[in-house]
């Protein structure tokens, strides 16, 4: 396998989980190195931002950022290959599907849990997330679609689903506006992160990435077990495939060349386009794999079906 050709996927495969294989058949003739493309509608940018921000809950249970193995990003879709694990597909159905909470509250997205809107239909390569009227389209992979439907079925009998209702209802369209008006979780940032989630896993075999809004507008990204320092740098920055996001006033000067015993580092990040500030934790748990962990993950999954 020509060793150019292997470098010119390399970020994109670090960024997505990808094979070279897979791209080989998109590299071009010029020998530039393969980007990501970025969501052609901003509502599918806003409904990947919405549900990188509800599965973020997941916490690090596994090797795989959000449970996302690998992302296929195409302008007007999104493909993420979970992990087949049952916990993985419980924790995704009950972070997305939408359920009214009951709340009498003057914040109407306090009304919605889960991602306003959002539906489901089960097709040949797996599960289709998208919003009624809207050019919107997340296929899920990689798990056994009936798993899925199971879940559905649960959560439906424990909080009364939305998804039997075809179109969207006010309280759902009234939770979106407020969500889109308010810019709290802006797709400019966090679609283009979901689309190279796999760029802030390290190489341990757990990896957690979370984000939260902080004070003054800026943001906090958060990872269990990051990558490296300067490869995480390298592509949420300005390489080849990055996003752009220039090093703030503060970034880890210790390029992560030996270990950091109970210390984390940090990183502030800056995203051009809105002046917003991103700031990075890389916390440094450490954990490793043991008997416990794995019977932890088979009660998990025996309680997804229960």
């Amino acid at each position: 396998m020509p060793q150019a050709a292997l470098a010119l996927t390399e970020d994109r495969r670090r960024s997505t989980g990808e094979s070279h294989q897979a791209l080989h058949a998109l590299l071009t003739a010029a020998e530039q190195p393969l980007t990501i493309p970025a969501a052609r509608h901003p509502e599918q940018a806003q409904l990947e931002a919405d549900v990188f921000f509800a599965c973020c809950k997941l916490g690090s249970s596994s090797a795989h950022p959000l449970g996302i193995v690998q992302v296929q990003p195409e302008k007007d879709q999104l493909t993420l290959r979970l992990l087949d694990e049952p916990y993985i597909i419980y924790y995704w159905a009950e972070f997305l599907l939408p359920r009214l909470t009951g709340e009498e509250s003057d914040h109407p997205q306090d009304r919605v849990s889960g991602v306003a809107g959002l539906r489901y239909r089960r097709e040949s390569r797996g599960i289709t997330l998208y919003r009624p009227g809207m050019p919107t389209r997340i296929l899920l992979t990689g798990f056994n679609p009936r798993w899925w439907k199971r879940v559905a079925d649960r959560l439906n009998s424990d909080y009364d689903l939305l998804q039997k209702k075809p179109g969207w209802t006010p309280t759902e369209r009234a939770a979106y506006t407020a969500a889109v008006s308010s810019a709290c979780q802006p797709p400019s940032l966090f679609s283009p992160l979901l689309r190279r989630i796999r760029a802030t896993a390290g190489p341990g075999p757990f990896n957690g990435t979370d984000a939260w809004r902080a004070v003054g507008g800026s943001f906090r990204l958060e990872t269990t077990d990051g990558p490296p320092c300067p490869s995480l740098i390298r592509l949420l920055g300005d390489g080849p495939t990055g996003l752009g996001w220039k090093i703030g006033p503060k970034s880890c000067t210790c390029l992560c060349d030996h270990p950091h015993t109970g210390m984390g580092c940090t990183i502030d990040f800056l995203e051009p386009a809105t002046g917003r500030l991103v700031y990075y934790s890389n916390l440094k748990w450490g954990h490793t794999l043991s008997d416990r962990s794995h019977q932890e993950v088979i009660a998990l999954n025996r309680l997804a079906f229960a």
